[in-house]
C-alpha cells in the first residue's frame, strides 16, 4: 500500500477538560498518514485520479478549528472517520500533539491506526 502524508499540521483549537481550556484556543499538531494506490495517478498524471492532500489538509484544519472537544481522544477519532468516510482511504494513522499539556513533557499525545491496511 502507498501511504500520503501531513507532517506537523498545526491547528488552533479548543480542546480540554479544564475551564480556562475551555476559554482558550490551543495549538494540536497532527501527522497523517493515508492508504492510497497511486498507480491510477501516477499512469495518468492527472489530479482527478490522486488523493488530494491539499483538499484533505484544508478539510481537517476546517473540522479542527471549529471543534470544542474536551478530549483529544473525541477529536482524533473524528479526524479518522473524516478521512475515511470522505476520501475513500482504506486506512489511516494519525498522531495527534498537544505539546505543553504536561509542564515536564516535550511532547504529549495520541497515536491511533484505522481501517485496513
Amino acid at each position: 500500500m502507498d501511504i500520503i502524508f501531513l507532517g506537523g499540521l498545526e491547528i488552533d483549537t479548543v480542546i480540554g477538560i479544564y475551564e480556562w481550556e475551555r476559554k482558550i484556543k490551543q495549538k494540536v499538531i497532527l501527522d497523517i498518514e493515508m492508504g492510497f494506490d497511486i498507480r491510477k495517478a501516477a499512469a495518468s498524471d492527472d489530479i482527478a485520479h490522486a488523493l488530494d492532500y491539499k483538499t484533505v489538509s484544508d478539510r481537517v484544519v476546517e473540522f479542527v478549528e471549529r471543534s470544542e472537544f474536551y478530549l483529544v481522544e473525541t477529536l482524533i477519532e473524528e479526524i479518522a472517520n473524516i478521512l475515511l468516510g470522505e476520501f475513500q482511504i482504506p486506512w489511516v494513522k494519525i498522531t495527534l500533539n498537544k505539546k505543553g499539556a504536561i509542564s515536564r513533557a516535550r511532547d504529549v499525545g495520541i497515536i491511533i491506526e484505522r481501517g485496513q491496511k
